[in-house]
Order: C-alpha cells, then sequence, then structure tokens
C-alpha cells in the first residue's frame, strides 16, 4: 500500500490521560496537533470503574472521563488517530523528528513522548477475570483503598509502592493480608520500618504472609478467597478476602524507543523531571512512561500539560532545549 506522510507543529504519541492533557493545550495554542494511539484512547483508565480522585468530579467511570477528554481536545482541532501503532522514530537533518507507522509517515517540529505503562501481572487464574468492572481486583492502591472500606483485602508485593500501598489500604480496610514471595521486603529500609511498626502494633489490621505467592484468585462473579502457597514448605493455604490489591511494578510502553531517547533498565524514559525534556531536541516525555511519575491520573495529565507548554520555549529558541535548568529557571 501506498505511503501517506502527515506533517504537524506538535505530534503526541498516545492518547492515554497525558497525551490528552498535552493534545488539549496545543490545540487550544492553535498548533497543528496530531495524536497517534496504538489501540484506542484512554490508556489503562478504561478499566478503572470508579474514579474519585480527579478534580471536578466526586465519581465518574473511566470511560466516560476519557469519553469527556476526547470530546474536548478534538473540539479545538486536534487530529486522534487511532489503531497506530508507532515503529520508529529518528530526528532528521533538517531538524524535524519523524515518525513511521506501518502505512504512514509523520514529521513534526515536536513530540511528546506519553505511551504509558501497563501494570505487571502475577499471570494466575482469576486474576483477568476479577480485574474489570469492579470485580476485586485492582493495582492501584491509592485510587481504590476507600472502595473496600471495612473489607479484607490481600496486598501483594514488597517493594516500595507495595509497602506504602498497603499502609494506605490499612487506613480504610478491616483487615490486611501482605502477601510476599521473599522473606525480606526491597523496599526503601525507611518504609520497611514504618510497616513493621504497625505490623507490630497490638490492634493491627495488617497480618505478613511471607515466602508466600498467590497462586490462584477464586469467587463467583467477584473476588471471594484466593490460594496461597509458601514457597519453602509448599503449605496451600485458601483465604477468603473481598479484594486483591496487586503491587509487582510496572512495565512502560516503550519498546519502540529503543535506541532513540535514553531508557533505564527497566524501560523508563529519562528526562529532566523540571521540563520532561529528553537528550532528543524537541522530544518531551510525559506520564507513566518517564522516571520519576507518581503514577496517577491526575500527574499524567498535569505532565503532557507541562510539556505542551514548555513546547513553546522550544518553538521560539531552539537554544533553550540546551540551556542548563538554573538558567532556564
Amino acid at each position: 500500500m501506498k505511503t501517506t506522510n502527515h506533517s504537524a507543529d506538535c505530534l503526541i504519541i498516545g492518547a492515554g490521560p497525558a497525551g490528552l492533557g498535552a493534545a488539549l493545550y496545543a490545540a487550544r495554542d492553535r498548533f497543528k496537533t496530531i495524536v497517534l494511539e496504538k489501540f484506542y484512547p484512554g490508556g489503562q483508565i478504561l478499566t478503572t470503574d470508579r474514579i474519585e480522585n480527579y478534580p471536578g468530579f466526586l465519581n465518574i467511570p473511566g470511560p466516560d472521563l476519557i469519553l469527556k477528554m476526547v470530546e474536548q481536545v478534538q473540539s479545538f482541532g486536534a487530529d486522534i488517530k487511532t489503531n497506530q501503532e508507532v515503529l520508529s522514530l529518528q530526528r532528521r537533518a533538517d531538524g524535524l523528528i519523524e515518525a513511521r507507522t506501518e502505512q504512514d509517515v509523520y514529521t513534526a517540529k515536536v513530540v511528546i513522548l506519553a505511551p504509558g505503562s501497563s501494570y505487571r501481572k502475577l499471570g494466575v487464574p482469576g486474576e483477568e477475570e476479577f480485574r474489570q468492572a469492579g470485580a476485586g481486583v485492582s493495582y492501584c492502591g491509592t485510587c481504590d483503598a476507600p472502595f473496600f472500606k471495612d473489607k479484607v483485602v490481600v496486598a501483594v508485593g514488597g517493594g516500595n509502592t507495595a509497602v506504602e500501598d498497603t499502609l494506605h489500604l490499612a487506613k480504610y480496610a478491616k483487615k490486611v493480608y501482605m502477601v510476599h514471595r521473599r522473606s525480606e521486603f526491597r523496599a526503601t529500609k525507611v518504609l520497611v520500618e514504618e510497616l513493621m511498626q504497625k505490623v507490630n502494633q497490638k490492634d493491627s489490621n495488617i497480618t505478613l504472609r511471607l515466602d508466600t505467592v498467590v497462586t490462584e484468585i477464586l469467587g463467583s462473579g467477584r473476588v471471594e478467597r484466593v490460594l496461597l502457597k509458601n514457597v519453602r514448605t509448599g503449605q496451600v493455604e485458601e483465604l477468603p478476602c473481598d479484594g486483591v490489591f496487586i503491587f509487582v511494578g510496572m512495565v512502560p510502553n516503550t519498546g519502540f524507543l529503543k535506541g532513540f531517547v535514553d531508557l533505564t533498565e527497566a524501560g523508563f524514559i529519562r528526562c529532566e523531571p523540571a521540563y520532561l525534556r529528553t537528550r532528543v531536541p524537541g522530544v518531551f516525555a510525559a506520564g507513566d512512561c518517564r522516571i520519576g511519575a507518581a503514577m496517577q491520573l491526575v500527574t499524567a495529565v498535569a505532565d503532557g500539560v507541562n510539556a505542551a507548554m514548555w513546547m513553546k520555549h522550544y518553538l521560539r529558541d531552539p537554544a533553550w532545549w540546551t540551556q542548563p535548568l538554573a538558567e532556564a529557571l
């Protein structure tokens, strides 16, 4: 099939909250804005049954919020192209950035990378079944803890996020079982000390299950129990619960960026936290795909907005890209 060429002032890769936030501000500033999305707009928010921590909405389903965002972005002229997986990017000799999909070529003065990230899964039976429509499997304690007030939940993981979110869950849940496959936590010392202080309290509602893994999530219509296995003894335990929170890490959707921008070993985009500038002039990073991201809906949108605003500095004066932070501030 014939290759089609497209040009824009601002090319945004990813139509999740970060990409839509960037598109709104870029389009409102009358920059020709194109958004490329691998599947369809929304990202992880599409699987969120209820959002209570996005300013302005007391309670709104994830898909409804995304629909409002898309309508607003399109009302200002941004062009959202779905089923457009970006295969490669390069910065040309003329300073433009070129992105290639299977059929088309896009060139732009500025590119905002907002491909997002995906929750790392346990890969056990029942996980996919119960992660839809509020059936009891969650990957975000900050987001969903209030929905499990006075319930019994299982938290899986041993890193910083697992410890922080388990402590947060304990503020709402009647009982939290923290399951970790090792005998020691990977979280920082200060967080582990805070956790153990809470665990050792006489009236603590957190119980540890160390050297233990979840092997299956069970229920009828929603989570009712989990199967646990001690990796040292082989002992199997069936534990009744109302929900399972999985905190075993994030996987950034950045495989296509290898060799183009700098990535961490885990695949997150290296960029300046203040201006979101990558090592490639004209290329910003926004949202869950970048180092230091808070992994929250509102901060992803804010990243996109910031990138679109800093973009104007670069377009006015390309030398801004190499200015040290102290001078730029």
